[in-house]
C-alpha cells in the first residue's frame, strides 16, 4: 500500500469500511434471527410443559372438593401451580372424591377411566 497514492488508500479505506459495514449489518440481521428462534423455541417448549400438566382448583366452599383440569384448560385460567403426573397421583390420593373438570377431561390423559358424575352434578 506504501506505492499507491492518497487518493487510492482513501478509495480503498472506503470500500474496506463499507463492505464492514455490510458484514456487520448481516452479522446483527442473523443474530436477530437466531434470537427470535430461540425465543420461539422456547415458548413453544413452555406451551408444550403446560399442555402436558394439570391444575388443581381450590374448592369453592367448605367441604366441597377440588377440581382437577388440564394444564390449558380455559375454564380454570390460573398460570401457576402446574402439577406433573407424580403429583397428580399424591392429589388423587388425598382427595379420593376428586371432581375431574369435564370440559378438558383430565382423565384421559392420566390414563385412568371417566369418573363417575357426582351427585348434583
Amino acid at each position: 500500500m506504501p506505492d499507491l497514492s492518497r487518493s487510492e488508500r482513501i478509495r480503498l479505506n472506503e470500500g474496506l469500511r463499507d463492505w464492514l459495514a455490510y458484514q456487520l449489518r448481516q452479522t446483527e440481521r442473523t443474530l436477530d434471527e437466531l434470537k427470535r428462534e430461540e425465543e420461539e423455541d422456547r415458548r413453544r417448549r413452555e406451551v408444550a410443559r403446560i399442555e402436558m400438566s394439570w391444575k388443581l382448583q381450590p374448592a369453592r366452599v367448605e367441604g366441597a372438593q377440588p377440581m382437577l383440569h388440564r394444564g390449558n384448560c380455559g375454564l380454570y385460567r390460573t398460570q401457576l401451580g402446574y402439577l406433573d403426573e407424580k403429583h397428580v397421583v399424591i392429589a388423587l390420593e388425598e382427595f379420593p372424591e376428586l371432581v375431574m373438570c369435564e370440559l378438558c377431561a383430565p382423565w384421559g390423559s392420566l390414563g385412568i377411566p371417566r369418573p363417575h358424575r357426582q351427585p348434583g352434578e
